[in-house]
């Protein structure tokens, strides 16, 4: 018999092994996939967040309206037209109506497989990533046109996940609603090309003078060029970039054989033209600067082109233009002065001229409402006006003699001193020791409160001594607000630009509603004032301002001769007069009474032209217990020059003079009122000063308190490289430059 084969034994179980490998790669997927999940949920609520407030796409016809910023037309006072101004829009164009080039150059330029994706270009976005990945920084946008156009119609060029996110799905949402013709044609026309131009029929009408249709090739590939970076490749300032980028697009079209050989060689031989040479606004462009600025928060954020009315005589603005530039480029050019700045009210406030430099084109800065400078002897108006208000009479006394402050020692120029006068003698020959004196009889508080309250708001609460002196900042437009309550006989009012705000078609968007000036000063202290001011005029440091008729006015020379004002009016017109320099540089002894005085009898002479000569309606006679006029020298030197201080070592000059210990036994240095005629002595120091070399280097008023200034175009929406953010400028002391409060 056979034996009984037996059977190898079992081989140990190997799938025991492979399925615990199973196991774990199961476990594994699913890990990952509840990873995926898990993302995918976090994004989706995360995505879902940001959907959540992203703006709502309205209807097809509101896409051309949408976020368009609006253009504006302005009128004089007699509503004849001054200038077109803002946003210019051509006539929509369809692609039909162009030549086959046009679009062609503009997908060239942003998005060259624009018909070939959605509305997100992933092959894009992967192309970008891995170049940004390789140069470490982004060197490539993955953007499409649609996205482009929808960050251009709803959002902010904010650089974030939520803006992109937003962008997307607002992308989407065009092209679930248009056809890709009608967003290539929406962005066409919607798009921003620089100097106002939005529309490519806009832009070709402001660079070419011709409609889109009849661009050239080399025309339309360099505006095309232009939306990626209007302001860096304006082709009023840096047309060689804007054709080299040009020439870049066109090789991208020869590329795509959007266009052969011969026209690209022809494109290339070319070179664009505008139309007419570009040039700046001039003489107006003050004017509509203002205007613009002031329309754009009158209008309550209205978006229809408007109509702006304004207050500008255009017969008084050309005077007022030709006077300041005459003279400052005539008389001022062997004296170091550069600039100067004129501005004209009517009594109500409403400004009849306005110029801010004399070249706009040049700098738009405007010196009226934004330059901060020194009124030196012009504000002592404010201090003889709160000492009036407090009882003092043009015919009071009081001596003109050395005075000192906590250590400082203001002066006359050349050292000199008239000994008791009148307070209407002092303030026609400026007098600084009398002010000084007017300023600690009614205390420096006051006099900065008095001159707050006319209109100065700048000026600080808590001012030091040398505020009798002019000491603190203002702009032109605050000194002649301020000037305009004397002149009202006590009412204060508020300059204003702009009378009215149409839209197109026709509502009304604003109007400047008439009112009476507010009280602010008794009729019998301004008319104290008046009369000393007319003296000023008359037989003071402003005789070559005299017009001939009823007209007060101060002169205001800083120190070193840095500023040089003059601000007077009849009872008609107020005009308020600046010459100086940008940077605070010294004029060659330029005093108020001479190049500004010249100016405002020039501008003057013709707005006074056809007005009757009258004297102030509004005078009001002295009371009957007024005492009589005080018999004194009438021979006095006019003072007009920067105040020469003394050499004595002092402190800071607009500290609290109370807080200095060796003030302890100075009267005035702890606030006593002053006695009329008090003959007051201290140490002159500088009598030996030579007056015809200029004011020794020595005491500098102390600056006001820090400002800054707000002033800052606004820039059209959603644009690359433009505009930088408004910064605060960095303060320096009042008498270094630069002088100006940016």
């Amino acid at each position: 018999m056979f034996a009984k084969r037996t059977q190898p034994p079992a081989a140990p179980p190997a799938a025991r092994p492979r399925r615990r490998g199973l196991r774990l790669a199961l476990v594994g997927l699913s890990a990952v996939v509840a990873i995926v999940v898990g993302a995918a949920v976090v994004g989706g609520v995360v995505i879902s967040g940001y959907l959540s407030d992203a703006p709502q796409l309205p209807d097809r016809a509101a896409l051309w309206t949408i976020r368009r910023s609006p253009g504006m037309a302005f009128l004089d006072r007699n509503g004849h037209l001054i200038a077109t101004r803002g946003a210019k829009y051509g006539q929509a164009v369809t692609l039909a109506q162009l030549p086959a080039y046009v679009p062609r150059a503009f997908l060239a330029a942003e998005d060259r497989r624009f018909y070939q994706h959605g509305p997100v270009d992933f092959h894009a976005i992967a192309r970008a990533l891995q170049a940004n990945m390789q140069a470490h920084r982004s060197v490539e946008g993955a953007s499409t046109l649609t996205q482009q156009l929808a960050r251009t119609l709803f959002l902010k060029r904010e650089q974030s996940l939520k803006r992109k996110v937003q962008e997307a799905y607002l992308a989407w949402k065009l092209e679930q609603t248009l056809s890709k013709d009608e967003v290539l044609e929406l962005y066409m026309n919607r798009t921003y090309f620089g100097d106002g131009a939005y529309g490519v029929d806009a832009a070709s009408e402001t660079y070419f003078g011709k409609p889109a249709s009849q661009l050239s090739l080399i025309e339309a590939a360099t505006l095309a060029g232009l939306p990626n970076a209007p302001s860096r490749l304006a082709l009023t300032t840096n047309m060689p970039d804007a054709v080299a980028r040009a020439h870049k697009i066109l090789a991208t079209m020869r590329a795509e054989g959007w266009i052969n050989d011969g026209a690209l060689a022809a494109a290339m031989a070319t070179a664009p033209v505008l139309a007419v040479t570009h040039k700046g606004e001039g003489d107006e462009g003050y004017v509509l600067d203002q205007a613009a600025a002031e329309a754009s928060q009158l209008s309550g954020g209205a978006t229809p082109d408007l109509i702006v009315r304004t207050t500008i005589d255009p017969a008084l603005q050309d005077v007022a233009t030709a006077a300041l530039r005459d003279v400052v480029l005539g008389q001022g050019a062997h004296r170091n002065v550069s600039e100067g700045a004129l501005v004209s009210l009517a009594p109500d406030g409403a400004i009849i001229a306005m110029v801010g430099g004399l070249d706009h084109d040049k700098s738009s800065f405007n010196r009226v409402t934004q330059a901060h400078r020194q009124p030196g002897s012009s504000f002592k108006v404010f201090v003889y006006g709160a000492a009036v208000e407090h009882g003092a009479t043009e015919t009071e006394v009081r001596n003109d003699a050395p005075i000192s402050v906590g250590g400082w020692s203001p002066e006359n120029y050349g050292g000199s001193y008239a000994g008791a006068v009148t307070l209407q003698q002092a303030l026609a020959h400026s007098l600084n020791t009398v002010a000084v004196r007017l300023a600690l009889e009614v205390g420096v508080d006051t006099v900065a409160e008095f001159a707050r309250r006319l209109g100065l708001s700048e000026i600080p609460p808590h001012p030091g001594p040398s505020i009798a002196l002019g000491a603190y900042e203002v702009t032109p437009l605050e000194m002649a607000a301020g000037y305009q309550v004397f002149q009202t006989g006590g009412g204060r009012t508020t300059p204003y630009l702009i009378s009215e705000i149409r839209s197109t078609r026709g509502e009304v968007l604003y109007s400047h509603e008439a009112s009476a000036p507010t009280p602010v000063l008794d009729p019998l202290y301004a008319t104290r004032m008046v009369n000393m001011m007319k003296t000023v005029i008359t037989a003071g440091t402003a005789r070559s301002a005299d017009i001939g008729r009823p007209a007060a006015g101060k002169t205001g020379t800083s120190q070193d001769w840095r500023d040089a004002w003059f601000i007077g009016f009849t009872p008609d017109v107020l005009t308020a007069v600046w010459v100086g320099n940008d940077n605070g540089a010294p004029m060659a002894k330029v005093t108020g009474g001479e190049l500004p005085a010249v100016i405002w009898k020039r501008y003057m002479t013709v707005a006074e032209k056809d007005l009757p000569s009258r004297d102030f309606p509004w005078l009001t006679a002295e009371p009957a217990t007024t005492p009589p006029t005080t018999t004194v020298a009438d021979d006095i030197p006019d003072q007009d020059e920067p105040a020469q201080m003394s050499d004595a070592p002092v402190r800071d000059a607009d500290a609290d003079p109370r807080a200095d210990p060796d003030a302890a036994d100075d009267p005035y240095a702890r606030g006593a009122p002053y006695a009329a005629g008090d003959g007051y002595e201290s140490p002159r120091g500088s009598d030996d000063a030579d007056p015809e070399s200029g004011p020794p280097e020595r005491w500098r008023p102390p600056p006001p308190p820090p400002r800054t200034s707000g002033a800052y175009d606004a820039a059209p929406p959603d644009q690359d490289d433009r505009y930088p953010p408004p910064q605060d400028a960095p303060q320096s002391p009042a008498d270094e430059a630069p002088r100006y409060r940016y």
